[in-house]
Parts: C-alpha cells; structure tokens; sequence
C-alpha cells in the first residue's frame, strides 16, 4: 500500500468528455488506487467551483499528490499547479492527465474503449503522482540589458521601446548603415509615409539616447551563458571584438527578396523586373514613369513568383509571402498617381489582400485596373515581341479559361520574402528554424515572439512575412516579452531538468555531444571526472537520457521509476 494522500479529479468538460467517456466509471474504477483518498467529478474542473473544491480538499484531506483528467496540459497546466500552490502543496506534486484530446475526442465511435482507455490513462497519472517529490524552480538574477540583432525598422523600435522602460540596449546591425529594407523605401502603404523618413526619425531617436549602443557592421560571434545572464561576443567591422553582458536577446535580422531564377517568367529579359525594382522606379519617378528613356505606358503585374511554390521547385517555397498581393496593388495606385493614363494588368492566382487592404484592391478597380486570374498549372508566357515590347499570354478563369493577350512595356514580377542565410547565427543562438526555414516561434497565438531558448526572442520578417506595421507590433511584443523578466530582476525556470547519478557516471563525453543545447559538460568530483548538468541551459528534453550507457542521467519529475509505472497503470488488468 502507498503511504500518499492522492486526490483524483475527473472532469466532465461540460461534455466535452463525459457524451464519449464514462466519468462516474472512470472514478469508481480508480477510487481504490494505491495512494487514492479522493476521487471526485466536476462538470468544470477549471471553473472557480471546481479550483476551490480542490483547494478545500487539499487542506482538509492533507493531501500530498493531485491528478486532474481533463483537457491538454497546454491549456490548464499552469492553472492547476498555481491551485496546488495556493493550498500548500509543491505544484510538481501534481498530474494533468488528458483524456479530451488523447481520449473522448479521438474516440467519439467508441464509448466503451474510449471510458476503458480513459482508466487506464489516469491510472498511469496515479502511478506517476505516486512517486513524485517537491521540485522547486530554479531562481536566476537577470542582467537590464538587451542585445538586439538587426537594426532593420523593427530592432529599431524595439530598442526605443525597451529603453523607453529603462532598459540599456545594444543593437547590433551587419550592414553599413541600419535601417533595413524600410529605408529605401519611398512612399507606403497604408499610412503613406516616406520610408526613408521613418527611418532617419527612429535613428534619430537612437542616436540621441545614452542607454542604447548602436554597432554597425557588427555580427555576433558567440554567446554563453543563459536567460538573464548572457555572455555574447560580437566582431565589429571585422576586427574588433567586443564583449556584452546582457539578459536577453532579441534578434530582428530581417528578411531577403526572392530573386527569379533566369527565364522564370521572363526574368532576364530586358522590361522585366521584381516588384522591388519597380518600388524604386516608382520612387524615383517625379512625373511620368520613365525607364532607359522610354515612357511606361503599360504594366503587367504577375503574383506568387517565388511563393507558393509546388513539386515543381525543388525545396521551394511553400508558404504565401502575405505581404505581395497589398505592395502590388500599392505599387500600381501610385503608379496611376503619376500617370493616370496608364494602363495596368494583374495577373493573379488568388488576391490576398487581407484585413483593411481590401481597401486597396477596390481603389485600384476604381481607378480602371484589371484583373485576370490564372491556373498555376497554366502560368503566364511572356516573350519578346518584334517591337521591343513584350508579350504576356494568359488564360483568363475569370471568363472561362479565355486566351488573353497583352502588350507591355514593363512586367513586374511580384517576388515575396524569403529567409537570410544565417546558419552561423543560427548555431550560436541555437534558434529553431521552421520548414519554411524562417525563424520559429515556439505558439503562433500563444508565445510569438518567443523560442524554445529561454531569453532568446525573435521579431519582424525573421521568423516570416510581415508588412512594417506587423513587424513593429512583433517587435513590440518582443519588448513586453523580455522586459517582464528583465525589469522583475530575476527569473524562474522549470526544475524539471536533468540529473546525475555521480556514482554510476564514468564520463564517456556521450550525453555531452546528444544535448541540444550545450547543457553537458564534464567537472571534477573527488578526483573523479563526472558529467555536470548547467540548470539554466537545460530544457528536460531527455535527449541525454537514452545515450548513456551507464544509466546515469535521469529526468527529474520524469524519472525511469515514473515512466515504468505509468506504463504498468496502463496495462493493469482488469478494472
């Protein structure tokens, strides 16, 4: 019989669990469980009711482990370790148990094997709970300072919105002047500002502050340490090195254009240009949009080059670029501000143009634009014609499939964003990198800007397509994001984290070279060589684990002891 107090909660999720699983059986069949004292159902385990009657328990049960069968962890971790907390118990006495999304949801034809399925799983939490000890966070003292890595407009405003809130900042641009895309940009949409101007504001601003440290030609070249406490080295105009001491990192290093491969599209030849190339055209135009002397009187737009790719591009882009469909359509408003007699062509798979730019799609229809949609399968053909000009042919599906076409006097690919080559950041940082080979967040709703390295956030184009509002506003929450724990002056993290065994540790150098995150390394012990876990930097991956051929790391809250129980919880017969 097991000495524990155990209280077991099985929750009705408001049906979400009990039409498909059988809760009362659930509760009668675990009941009796080795440590069980409680167990008890709940319509809403989450709700105010549900929390204090848990509490309640606790304290009157002097109960000693807790296990709630309800929804994922993802959702209501947090929110039951903080009631165990507010009862007097270790939070990592408790067990979350899912059996909506690994059980009643997945089984909804089966009610009988998904309430069999259901005991089983929360008997493998009874077991685990049954062995689990008070774990504490580990507490670290944070660094006031950020280092920001690109000073593109959204590492700009990051770094005047972190020293906005007494944060000292040191910004770290690869280029020769900062200032990214944005600042070549003239006229934008929506807000029809000069992107030059912007950008001398925000630079401006920076220059003017005495907390903020702005390096150009600047790359970062290492980094040690963990949240709150990073120890980075940066090389500056290629000789210089410098070191910085700082408490998160921020990295803003921006985005590439797509470039067209030759022929695609038409690309190479003379008329044809990415839609980069013609911004710049438009910008630089006073009157009439004049190129090599000859004035544009007819404009193709063709989308998607270089986003949305299929089979046919090897490792090619599969994602939408989002921002394309708005700078095309921008980009041919401003043409016919300039020239309203103009004639304009797009050329489109689908129109993207989401949110508030609709409004943008209207007033280019407005203004007499036309638009033609096209089957991927059946993408424009351009070619030269006898006079100079160019020859676009399409299939219209907009009129069944008509054959239309068109001669140009410029084609204007609309390219998308694709990401920087930054495998050497990439390895410093240890950033995850998605399968669109941007930068990748850990929760696009839940956590956008952070990465599964504690301290390290990402921002703007890096981690995929944005317009400069969207990058602003990511960089924004980067700065929320890394001044909550900055400011507080300290930082927890998780304990459940490796640990090892020093009596059964020979130091092989195995577990060193599996972790990810370089929380390994060897240390001496009483003359013996050991392995030595760095609390801050481990992630309880369990990658180490396995690897060992001496069996002597183990997960804490996670252990071998725990896992085989669970696994006999789940094949216990009968109930």
């Amino acid at each position: 019989m097991s000495d524990r107090r155990i209280g077991v909660y099985i929750c009705h999720c408001g049906g979400n669990i009990s039409d498909y699983v059988n809760v009362d059986k659930v509760k009668e069949a675990v009941q009796d469980e080795p440590g069980v004292v409680v167990a008890k159902t709940s319509m809403f385990t989450c709700s105010d009711a549900g929390q204090q009657d848990i509490i309640r328990d606790i304290k009157e049960q002097n109960l000693d482990g807790l296990v709630v069968a309800s929804c994922s962890p993802k959702l209501h971790l947090h929110t039951f370790r903080d009631v165990a907390k507010r009862a007097g118990l270790n939070p990592y006495q408790y067990t979350q148990v899912n059996i909506r999304e690994q059980c009643s949801w997945t089984h909804t034809d089966d009610h009988e094997g998904a309430t069999e399925k259901a005991i089983r799983l929360v008997r493998a939490g009874i077991n685990r709970t049954n062995l689990t000890e008070p774990l504490h966070s580990i507490k670290i003292n944070t660094v006031p300072k950020v280092l920001i890595i690109g000073a593109g407009i959204a590492g700009l405003r990051a770094a005047i919105g972190l020293n906005d809130i007494g944060i000292a900042v040191y910004l770290a641009e690869k280029e020769q002047e900062p200032g990214g895309w944005v600042a070549g940009f003239g006229k934008m949409y929506p807000h029809g500002r000069n992107g030059k101007e912007i950008i001398n504001q925000l630079v401006n601003e920076v220059k003017k502050r005495d907390s903020i440290t702005l390096f150009t030609q600047a790359e970062v070249i290492d980094k040690t340490g963990s949240v709150g406490d990073f120890r980075v080295k940066i090389r500056v105009r290629d000789q210089e090195e410098i070191a910085l001491h700082v408490g998160a990192i921020i990295t803003a290093t921006g985005f590439n254009a797509y470039k067209p491969h030759e022929d695609e599209y038409g690309y190479g030849m003379d008329g044809v240009v990415t839609l980069a190339e013609f911004k710049k055209l438009l910008d630089k135009s006073e009157g009439k949009i004049i190129r090599q002397g000859k004035e544009i009187k007819n404009v193709v737009y063709v989308y998607c080059v270089g986003s949305r790719q299929g089979d046919e591009a090897e490792d090619g882009n599969r994602y939408c670029s989002r921002y394309c469909c708005n700078a095309a359509v921008h980009s041919s408003i401003q043409a016919l501000e300039k020239n309203p007699q103009v004639h304009q062509y797009h050329l489109f798979r689908d129109m993207r143009t989401y949110g508030k730019f609709e409004l943008l799609l209207n007033d280019a229809l407005k203004r007499g634009s036309i638009f033609l949609k096209f089957d991927e399968n059946e993408p424009p053909q351009i070619t030269k014609g006898a006079n100079g000009t160019l020859n676009v042919t399409v299939k219209d599906l907009l009129t069944f499939g008509e054959e239309v076409e068109i001669e140009a006097d410029l084609v204007v690919l609309a390219t998308g964003m694709v990401p920087k080559e930054n495998q050497k950041l990439v390895d410093i940082l240890k950033l995850p990198v998605g399968r669109d080979r941007f930068f990748n967040e850990i929760h696009p709703k839940l956590r956008p800007v952070e990465t599964v390295v504690d301290g390290v956030y990402i921002c703007g184009t890096c981690q995929g397509p944005k317009n400069s509002a969207e990058s602003v506003a990511s960089a924004l929450a980067a700065v929320s994001q890394s001044a909550a724990i900055l400011k507080k002056g300290y930082v927890e993290l998780e304990p459940l984290i490796a640990m090892v065994n020093r009596e059964a540790c020979t130091w092989c150098g195995e577990c060193e070279t599996a972790c990810p995150y370089t929380a390994i390394s060897k240390e001496q012990v009483q003359g013996k060589e050991v392995a030595k876990i760095h609390e801050a930097l481990c992630k309880g991956c369990g990658g180490c684990i396995p690897i060992c051929p001496n069996h002597a790391l183990d997960l804490k809250g996670y252990t071998d002891g725990q896992m085989k129980a669970m696994i006999d919880g789940l094949l216990k017969e009968k109930f």
